[in-house]
C-alpha cells in the first residue's frame, strides 16, 4: 500500500512539472513551447513528457499491465502524439484550418493545466490496486 501511495506521489510531481512547463494562456502558447523544444530535438521534446516514462517506469516495475494501465498508457501516447501531429500542422507545413486557427486561439482557464495531475495519479491509483 505505501508502494501504491509513493509511486502515485511521483507520477503527481511528474504531472505537476509536465502542467508547469507547457502552461499558457492559449492552445498556440502551450504548442509554441513545445515547439521550441521540438525545434531544438526531438529527443528533448520526449523529455518533456515525464508523466509517460513515469507510467512506463511503474508499469515494467511492478509487472501490471491490467486494462486501467493500458488505457493510461495510451492516452499518454495519443497526447504525445497529437501534440507533435499539431506542431507539424501549425509551425512546419503551416496548414490550418480557419476553424482550427480559431481553437487555438482560444482563452484557457488556468486550472486546465492541472487536469492531467488530476485524472492520471487518480488512475493510476486503481490501476495498481
Amino acid at each position: 500500500m505505501e508502494n501504491i501511495l509513493f509511486l502515485t506521489l511521483i507520477l503527481l510531481m511528474a504531472e505537476l512539472f509536465e502542467a508547469f512547463t507547457q502552461r499558457s494562456e492559449t492552445l498556440v502558447g502551450v504548442l509554441e513551447k513545445l515547439y521550441a523544444y521540438y525545434h531544438k530535438s526531438i529527443f528533448l521534446f520526449f523529455l518533456m513528457q515525464p508523466g509517460f516514462y513515469v507510467i512506463l517506469f511503474i508499469s515494467l516495475w511492478t509487472g501490471v499491465l491490467n486494462i486501467s494501465m493500458i488505457f493510461l498508457l495510451a492516452i499518454k501516447i495519443f497526447d504525445m502524439f497529437y501534440k507533435m501531429e499539431l506542431i507539424k500542422k501549425v509551425f512546419l507545413e503551416q496548414e490550418v484550418s480557419q476553424e482550427m486557427a480559431q481553437m487555438l486561439t482560444w482563452k484557457m482557464p488556468s486550472w486546465f493545466f492541472l487536469m492531467g495531475a488530476g485524472m492520471y495519479p487518480p488512475l493510476l491509483y486503481y490501476a495498481l490496486s
